[in-house]
């Protein structure tokens, strides 16, 4: 799109142009939103808008220390960002998220959406990683922005492995980070299951990487808590929670969600049709038993080793 300006003085044109072209970046329709890259099977490209998800901080089960590193590193300077720019010091900042598969680490980037509606959010996985140029870009035209990166090991192994000497899209990232303005407003989110193989430039670096926050497999208190959330909205009996939580130890968030509806899909099968949902303490201990069986062998060896009953 382009637009030309008349106006009797030269000065008048320059000005109405300026003025344009800022309620224009203002009112970007990308401003403000979630939104992330489709490609279509010949090669068709897209932009999808995602809901604002709307979640507390209840919703996010994690010790209270990794929950107040998180919020610090991103609620938290978001909020003082003015008095830290007045003050000389820079709010561009890089969060990491690692930890095994399946522990909330996706979870805590969509509560971090939720907790900063007014900051746009770029999200790239997969086959979307080789647009980071163009996400980058929205990102700094956008601030106060977020850029997540998910799986961020896919595009910046280390390069001492085989292959990755000449990765360009590490080299893309970590100029991306550099390339910021210290005042720049906005926060690069890396999740990564397996950070060993991170490249050092990147994750030992403060300046890019300022803050990593491990988001480990749930402790005690953390199953109970799971538990309790994904039986919610379900008629329960005869169930001794605190055997649950001893049986469980070593598994995942992911892992109690799909154990509760397990649960659930025994009693459906064990009731009449006509009769109330009731899930019971014997319908746990079977999707339990069933989710043993059919484990991958690492996760059987967790719970045999771990399990106490």
């Amino acid at each position: 799109m382009k637009a030309e300006v008349m106006a009797t003085e030269r000065d008048t044109a320059v000005a109405f142009l300026a003025h344009l072209a800022a309620v224009a970046h203002e009112l970007n329709v990308y401003r403000g939103k979630v939104l992330s890259f489709d490609f279509g099977e010949y090669g068709q490209f897209g932009v999808t808008f995602h809901p604002l998800p709307e979640l507390t901080r209840d919703d996010l089960i994690l010790p209270e220390s990794d929950l107040d590193a998180i919020e610090e590193h991103s609620i938290g300077i978001s909020a003082e960002a003015d008095r830290l720019r007045a003050a000389g010091r820079h709010v561009k900042r890089g969060l990491l998220l690692y930890g095994p598969p399946g522990t909330g680490k996706t979870f805590s980037v969509m509560y971090l959406c939720s907790r900063m509606p007014e900051r746009t959010v770029v999200l790239l996985s997969g086959q979307a990683a080789p647009t980071l140029g163009q996400a980058a870009a929205i990102a700094r035209s956008l601030q106060p922005s977020m850029l997540v990166l998910e799986d961020v090991d896919l595009v910046a192994m280390e390069r001492t492995l085989p292959g990755m000497g000449s990765n360009p899209l590490l080299f893309q990232l970590l100029n991306e980070m550099d390339g910021l303005n210290e005042d720049a407003d906005v926060i690069f989110v890396l999740t990564t299951n397996r950070v060993e193989l991170l490249e050092p430039a990147l994750a030992g670096r403060p300046g890019r990487i300022d803050q990593a926050v491990e988001i480990r497999l749930p402790d005690s208190d953390c199953r109970r808590r799971l538990l309790s959330r994904y039986l919610r909205g379900l008629r329960i009996q005869e169930i001794d929670i605190d055997t649950l939580v001893r049986q469980t130890a070593g598994v995942s968030p992911a892992f109690l969600k799909e154990l509760t509806r397990r649960a659930a899909l025994q009693a459906a099968r064990r009731l009449q049709p006509e009769l109330d949902l009731v899930v019971t303490g014997a319908d746990l201990a079977r999707a339990l038993d069933d989710l043993r069986a059919h484990a991958t062998p690492t996760q059987r060896t967790i719970l045999g080793a771990s399990a106490e009953t």
